[in-house]
């Protein structure tokens, strides 16, 4: 109970200090691991930043199609997750990896898709995330951060975190994969090096799994939109298309379809041996709640884990009316004190 209120209190204090001091955005472009490739970095936190520290600091990686920008840190109803935690006193940044959002795009979208293999693969995702890592650790001089992924950015961090358990304080896995059951055969067609995503098809895709009579109040007026507007955007490309569409690489499915989908692992979460929690949405169709469960198993030299299911919430629950559900388990679980020293 005390534990509770106090973490209430400090909650309530940061939002304070948040209101009275407002949040900096810093936008920064950084190297990556290969030349001519750069990664866009964003990063808020109160105005009067508290003395860096790795329980303070927040890396998030977005998932296998849409930029971390346009929806970590999309305003809901005056709002980004983004800003909700920077308002708690964390120092939290963003990363996309190389063909997402600002960062570079291989030279192989500006070609036909069909003429090149799959890009932004998941070495080289890791390799970006690893950059990323080591950016934060050096500007702020710490030696570990917290790391939350989503969707296949859960593959990503869950992979890195295994082979970097020291620089990591505490892990998030937002939307876990994991293998399908049963296993899917592969295509026979070759996957080209990126695909082109609509809007409708985001749409469908988004509300998939949820209930007709439910779809109308999950997602706030207008937000659909306005981030489907963001994300087009960060495509100067795509965006002039007629029909406006997204290019997404495509390197991502070149992992699903020679790990999960044939049923076999990317990585092995009993090498993750840091605190982890893993959120899950009740209507997420794209990863559903088994996942999840596999996951949770595996982890079997976590210090400690955490497995929380949220209700009346899809894959992308962290910009619908449920989002401050999402928010407070993740805050809570980054905030408190490690219950393994407290015995």
């Amino acid at each position: 109970m005390r534990v509770s209120y106090l973490l209430a209190l400090a909650g309530c204090l940061a939002a304070s200090a948040a209101r009275a001091e407002g949040v900096v955005t810093e936008d920064h472009m950084i190297k990556s691991s290969t030349p001519g490739i750069e990664l866009f970095v964003r990063n808020k936190h109160l105005a009067a930043l508290p003395a860096p520290s790795a329980d303070r600091t927040l890396l998030f990686i977005h998932g296998a199609t849409y930029p971390a920008e346009t929806s970590f840190d999309l305003a809901v109803e005056g709002k980004s997750i983004m800003d909700m935690f920077a308002e708690a006193g964390f120092d939290v940044f963003l990363v996309d990896v190389r063909g997402y959002g600002r960062s570079t795009r291989p030279a192989e979208m500006d070609q036909p898709a069909q003429d090149n293999p799959p890009v932004a693969t998941s070495d080289q995702a890791g390799a970006d995330l690893g950059s990323a890592v080591d950016y934060v650790l050096g500007l702020r001089n710490i030696a570990k951060l917290n790391l939350m992924g989503w969707s296949w950015g859960t593959s990503i961090t869950g992979r890195y975190t295994a082979g970097h358990n020291d620089k990591i304080e505490r892990l998030v896995l937002y939307a876990p994969a994991w293998t399908f059951e049963p296993p899917v055969d592969p295509p026979k067609d070759k996957l080209p090096a990126y695909r082109l995503v609509e809007k409708e098809n985001a749409k469908k895709r988004w509300y998939m799994g949820v209930a007709e009579d439910q779809r109308e109040a999950l997602v706030p007026p207008g937000v659909f939109d306005r981030w489907w507007d963001a994300t087009l955007a960060t495509d100067p490309v795509g965006s002039k298309m007629n029909p406006p569409k997204l290019r997404a690489p495509n390197g991502v499915f070149a992992e699903f379809t020679q790990f999960w989908r044939a049923g076999k692992p990317f990585y092995d979460p009993a090498e993750i041996k840091v605190p982890t929690l893993l959120i899950h949405a009740e209507w997420d169709a794209d990863l559903p709640s088994y996942m999840a469960h596999k996951v949770f198993a595996q982890l079997t030299h976590a210090p400690y884990k955490r497995l929380v299911e949220l209700g009346q919430g899809t894959h992308t629950i962290i910009m619908e009316k449920n989002r401050k559900q999402f928010f407070d388990e993740v805050l809570s679980f980054l905030s408190e004190k490690d219950p393994i020293a407290l015995k």
